[in-house]
């Protein structure tokens, strides 16, 4: 009896646990158990990637389904293969973000949170311009330069024009959240993308499908809906910086460009732009490798594989992003102890569930794949790849905390060399040796990737250890 009252209390509180971190509350997360702080964070994280990268998803699932499905299957990889730049630009933003905003958020000076929050808005929409501008003209360049053919590049043109035009939602969309997480509000940058893949599902189909007086827009309704959904997301996000209902109580004045703020933003969100944009570069070459050498179905079955990896892999990011804000607001409370074993106690999760995607992986390819398309060819293809890259995903699970911790404490210089070592010196000559000079094609695209994870992984953990991380003034 006893036994069963002590069961029926540890659900209670876990479901307490969990219905907090969902909902959100104000919470000093370098007082409570790390834990429970790290359930608080990563839960709500957990769920905002997960609805990031359903939008390629659904795109995917719908396109996957229109007559000729692998002209616009490959236009949606190769566009967000693209797109990863933007996203790049965005996290390293973001991670500038949540560095300044969590040590601030630790040193319980919230109004200094705020306003460095606002000038990294500032600072990121200066920037996104350029790039929209210049994915409108250049779209159908784009394709050609990644590998598309001419009947590729002509059908996707539009696609690409709304999806680099729209850019400055997606920047906003990850920033915004950024913000919110390094202030310790998970849930409404979960919330937010929730919202967003709502209208999401429901647009996509309405607008390439058409019904009633919508006509049916194909691959360009994908866009439409992804566009418009994300925009509505951001509308929320915007809805609760302005109403001030958090830690963090936004003015306008906030937004006046404050250029010593925006300098010392920049010396973070640098190198961490670099260091993403590196390893973005590293994939849009790998997809071009595959297209050149694989040809379109490849290339569509390429793109599947990591939509799908993206998908549930994206967890594991959200673990590791409560890691970068659980060392972020540490630190700035001067717990460096707490910071390093916040760490290791997400590390540990975080293999756990990496364990369990890979067995997915290597049991289930082919129901995973089949989702997306009836194309036999394809369907190879997606399915060799996601074996292969599973290979690697406990180890590159335990990067990822790593990395995160490096960026939490405002240490974006160490991520950033290990990704051009990693990344630029090995992943790239060796794909391009076994995929050529050896003749594997695709397959030696798919093997170069997990066996840089492994460098990534160990190089990452010899540095943390060493603990230069723990001196860094942000």
């Amino acid at each position: 009896m006893l036994q069963s009252s002590k069961t029926k209390g540890g659900l209670s509180n876990f479901f307490s646990v969990l219905w907090q971190a969902i909902i959100g509350k104000e919470t000093d997360y370098t007082a409570i158990s790390i834990s429970k702080a790290i359930v608080l964070l990563a839960i709500p994280m957990m769920l905002e990637m997960i609805f990031e990268s359903i939008f390629a998803l659904v795109d995917l699932y719908f396109v996957g389904h229109l007559p000729n499905s692998g002209h616009a299957m490959q236009t949606v990889g190769l566009t967000e293969s693209v797109l990863t730049i933007i996203y790049s630009l965005a996290i390293g933003m973001s991670m500038a973000a949540t560095a300044v905003v969590a040590r601030r958020i630790g040193e319980k000076n919230p109004e200094a949170a705020a306003k460095a929050g606002m000038q990294t808005i500032v600072l990121a929409m200066i920037i996104n311009v350029i790039i929209s501008v210049v994915g409108v003209i250049f779209a159908k360049n784009i394709l050609l330069i990644m590998g598309a053919s001419e009947e590729t590049a002509t059908q996707g043109t539009t696609f690409v024009q709304i999806m680099m035009g729209s850019s400055t939602v997606i920047m906003l969309l990850f920033l915004i959240n950024g913000i919110f997480r390094g202030a310790g509000n998970a849930s409404i940058a979960m919330q937010s993308l929730l919202i967003a893949n709502i209208a999401n599902c429901i647009l996509c189909p309405l607008f390439i499908r058409g019904l009633g007086p919508i006509p049916a827009f194909g691959l360009t309704g994908a866009a439409m809906a992804t566009a418009l959904g994300r925009g509505i997301g951001v509308s929320y996000q915007i809805f609760h910086l302005v109403r001030g209902n958090s830690s963090l109580k936004i003015k306008f004045a906030y937004f006046k460009p404050h250029w010593e703020q925006m300098k010392a933003i920049i010396k973070i969100a640098a190198p961490g732009i670099l260091q993403f944009v590196i390893a973005s570069c590293s994939w849009i070459f790998l997809a071009q490798l595959v297209a050149t050498t694989g040809g379109d179905n490849a290339s569509a079955g390429y793109q599947t594989a990591l939509r799908l990896m993206m998908f549930f892999m994206l967890p594991a990011w959200g673990l590791s992003n409560a890691a970068a804000t659980l060392v972020g607001q540490n630190m700035g409370a001067g717990h460096m102890d707490r910071a390093e074993q916040s760490v290791f106690t997400t590390m540990k999760y975080t293999t756990i569930f990496m364990a369990t995607v890979t067995v997915l992986f290597l049991t289930c390819g082919p129901i995973f794949a089949s989702f997306f398309t009836n194309d036999e060819a394809i369907k190879k293809v997606a399915v060799e790849a996601l074996r292969t890259l599973s290979y690697g995903f406990v180890l590159y699970g335990v990067g990822m905390v790593l990395i995160s911790a490096f960026n939490g404490a405002g240490d974006t210089w160490t991520p950033t060399r290990i990704n051009v070592i990693a990344f630029w010196l090995f992943q790239i000559p060796f794909a391009y040796f076994l995929a050529k000079y050896l003749n594997l094609g695709p397959t030696g695209v798919f093997i170069a990737v997990p066996t840089a994870e492994v460098g990534i992984t160990l190089a990452a953990f010899i540095l943390f250890k060493k603990g230069k991380w723990k001196h860094k003034v942000v």
